[in-house]
């Protein structure tokens, strides 16, 4: 058994698999809106009990789901 191979040697590479990345993206997004929906319903708990921060989170989980969805629409298909 080798570690590498020789050119000569090596399958091609398979096809690369198309694939709608955008519903993936947009369950993710979805996700943090209803999270952001009831940290919002709990602040005030969550704020006295030394929690608040958790809202910058849901906040971070939306933008990057929203970046990655404009990333996934300007890809080249």
């Amino acid at each position: 058994m080798r570690l590498f191979l020789k050119d000569s040697e090596r399958r091609p590479d398979p096809v690369p698999v198309k694939t709608d990345d955008r519903r993936p993206l947009l369950v993710g997004l979805a996700v943090w809106v209803i999270a952001t929906i009831i940290v919002l319903l709990f602040l005030r708990p969550l704020s006295d009990s030394g929690n608040g921060p958790i809202l910058w989170t849901c906040a971070v989980g939306i933008l990057l789901g929203l970046a990655g969805l404009i990333y996934a629409a300007k890809r080249p298909k």
